[in-house]
């Protein structure tokens, strides 16, 4: 098949309908990701101090996240919160919860965990033992919160599921508190709050950081979470319990992701600042107005450069749309779905282009749609020498994991910039046949 026959199969962002249906893969078989949500599930419960991560699954599913968590301090070595109940044919034919039950007895008679997260993997999702009954159960007899986390990958494609539900299922370890002015973090995966723009004003603003989840948090600390004034979301994972604590304790959100756009991220600060209550801080003027200068200033070199998506830490289509209203093409753009939230962006990149869309992301197919398109740039993970020798530079973006507000303009226009210029040095010798 070559890049002509790959990109027949593909549809343009003006005509995705049904973005489940509509954005295709380059290949017939789905890669199903790299990672597990067992894996998203232990690196959730990894940040949240005093709780154990009770996995129930075959040997290689045990052995594969004790392996992951045996050498860290954050789990305590062999001993320490992640135990294992391994199922074997018996289990399969005739259902395993009695032996969780068994081993749950066991781990309570070693250990006094605050809490704990049975988390169910392929097998036992299969065979159909009903898991939110036994952490129930669990719960009742040994008075401790159990929560029960699924995480089957038949049905995901990536592990970022399996954070989403643990930190979800906190919801069942938390308790009406009377406000208290503070803020709760919630879907933080890539680098420490603490280094953030927004942590920063946060704190020039007197404003507290109650709990974060994923990044790192007590028990007690989750438990107390509905006391914040307001929850910051800056990742569609942390959406699901957001809106349950709206629904229950009243607790307002805020979307706050790794925006790009000035106006956008100036949005943000004004809604948490509104139902902070507070005036917002003076600093963020100056902040803004640097952002939007890097912008401004960068349009000249940028206009016209082409370039497709392939993963940043950043906001898919927002991104998108920020780098089309500075003047550059996107020629195609993998992402993993397009949300309500993306609305605007989906209406601001359609405004001066048409990009290819698929699903992300799978860079051996995508080596024929290069010599189609002839990007100057490409965004996300891949061999930069391979790269090169079709005229297109890579563009590094994961140190802009660990930002928040903008801080992150400035520096995404850096990269642009530099390897903007990478590529008209790539091309002075004519394009590769």
């Amino acid at each position: 098949m070559d890049g002509k026959e790959l990109l027949a199969r593909l549809k343009t962002l003006s005509r995705i309908e049904d973005p489940r249906k509509d954005i295709h893969g380059l290949t017939y078989a789905q890669f199903p990701g790299t990672h597990c949500p067992l894996m998203g599930a232990a690196m959730a419960v990894r940040g949240i101090k005093g709780a154990v991560m009770m996995i129930v699954g075959t040997d290689e599913c045990a052995y594969y996240t004790k392996h992951m968590t045996i050498h860290s301090e954050d789990w305590g070595g062999l001993a320490g919160r992640c135990v294992s109940v391994t199922i074997d044919q018996h289990d399969i034919t005739f259902g395993c919860a009695k032996k969780t039950e068994a081993a749950f007895a066991e781990l309570m008679a070693e250990q006094t965990p605050e809490a704990v997260f049975i988390v169910t993997t392929c097998v036992p999702e299969i065979i159909g033992d009903d898991f939110d009954a036994v952490a129930d159960a669990m719960a009742a007899q040994y008075g401790v919160p159990v929560m029960a986390v699924h995480t089957e990958h038949f049905k995901c494609e990536n592990h970022m599921p399996g954070v989403e539900r643990t930190i979800t299922a906190c919801f069942g370890l938390m308790e009406g508190q009377e406000k208290d002015g503070s803020v709760n973090v919630i879907g933080q995966r890539m680098g420490r709050f603490e280094d953030t723009e927004l942590f920063r004003v946060l704190g020039n603003a007197g404003v507290r950081v109650g709990a974060q989840l994923p990044s790192g948090c007590t028990v007690e600390e989750i438990r107390r979470a509905p006391a914040a004034q307001v929850n910051i979301v800056v990742n569609d994972i942390g959406l699901p319990l957001a809106k349950k604590m709206r629904q229950r304790f009243g607790t307002p959100y805020v979307f706050f992701d790794k925006f790009v756009d000035p106006a956008r991220i100036a949005a943000a600060y004004e809604n948490l600042f509104g139902f902070l209550k507070l005036p917002m801080p003076e600093e963020l003027a100056a902040l803004r107005q640097a952002a939007e200068k890097a912008a401004a200033e960068a349009k000249e070199q940028l206009r016209g450069v082409t370039f497709m998506y392939g993963n940043t830490p950043f906001r898919c289509l927002e991104c998108c749309a920020f780098m089309a209203s500075i003047g550059m093409v996107p020629q195609l753009i993998q992402c993993h779905g397009i949300h309500a939230e993306d609305a605007e962006d989906v209406r601001r990149i359609l405004s001066s282009a048409d990009p290819y869309m698929t699903q992300a992301a799978n860079i051996s197919p995508l080596q024929y749609i290069y010599d189609e398109l002839h990007p100057m740039l490409y965004l996300g993970h891949e061999y930069p020498m391979r790269l090169r020798k079709k005229g297109i530079a890579q563009v590094h973006t994961d140190m802009g994991g660990g930002m928040l507000g903008y801080e992150v303009t400035p520096y995404l226009v850096k990269q642009l910039l530099a390897s903007a210029e990478e590529a008209r040095e790539i091309r002075k010798g004519g394009m590769p046949q």
